[in-house]
């Protein structure tokens, strides 16, 4: 499989993303400038972490108008996987190819430390091999991380299950005490209602080696390797971690009504 990662003027992530996929994964990738626009050689695409165009404006806002955007859409509907992390995932959703946005952290500082995030849906190819209710640490750098999605958007999300992970205790109950930025719902990653564009706030290459102290970062750039099954979603009935996959405070999670 060939990766392109997409590289913007402040990208600081895209040599993480290459050495995982060319090092640990043992697949093929190459950098592609934001001025490229024939991404044909590529299987699946990825917007790593950083700050494009140094988060000028708002993050994302500058980045979006860059020629490849444009072919980065079009990817999209040719049912490839286009993946944001971090940054990535700030300048997707400006682009309008994820809906919500991201603000600054609740707090108004950067944080960077692992994060625990539970596993809400499976049945796509960023998280397909893992299990409902499996809860992965990840490491979180961001300042600009909070999602925010009006109550629309949010439930027709929900009844798409389009929301992928959310921050959550170690054992996997999502309380407002997990939530380390603010973000709507506790939500840490999403995707498109087509299943192919994906964007996620941790980041998954910090955390698919030993040496850096974790290694769940791998189900996510493996299940990226697999064409996307179409079994019923795998439930463990408690968990990864002995939790229950619906112990959900599903009043604390429902946004008020209205824009955020």
């Amino acid at each position: 499989m060939h990766f392109g990662i997409i590289v913007f003027p402040g990208t600081n992530c895209e040599r993480d993303c290459l050495h995982v996929i060319g090092n640990v994964i043992g697949e093929s990738a190459a950098l592609v400038w934001h001025e490229e626009t024939d991404l044909s050689a590529f299987d699946a695409l990825i917007l790593p972490g950083g700050f494009a165009h140094g988060d000028y404006l708002r993050t994302g806002a500058i980045a979006r108008f860059s020629p490849v955007m444009e072919s980065v859409a079009e990817f999209a509907t040719l049912g490839k996987p286009v993946v944001g992390i971090c940054n990535g995932f700030q300048i997707l959703c400006e682009a309008g190819l994820l809906p919500g946005a991201l603000r600054r952290n609740a707090g108004q500082h950067f944080l960077c430390r692992d994060a625990t995030l539970r596993v809400e849906h499976n049945e796509n190819q960023l998280l397909q091999m893992t299990d409902i209710g499996d809860v992965l640490t990840l490491t979180i750098r961001h300042g600009e991380g909070s999602y925010i999605v009006d109550a629309d958007t949010l439930a027709a999300m929900e009844a798409n299950n389009q929301v992928l992970l959310r921050f959550c205790e170690p054992r996997g109950r999502v309380t407002p005490e997990a939530n380390p930025n603010g973000s709507t719902a506790n939500i840490a990653g999403v995707m498109n209602a087509d299943g192919t564009v994906f964007g996620l706030m941790p980041h998954p290459e910090a955390a698919s080696e030993g040496v850096l102290g974790g290694t769940d970062g791998l189900y996510i750039f493996r299940s990226l390797l697999k064409p996307l099954t179409t079994n019923r979603a795998r439930t463990r009935n408690s968990g990864m971690l002995n939790t229950n996959p619906d112990e959900v405070d599903l009043a604390y999670l429902s946004p008020e009504p209205g824009p955020r």
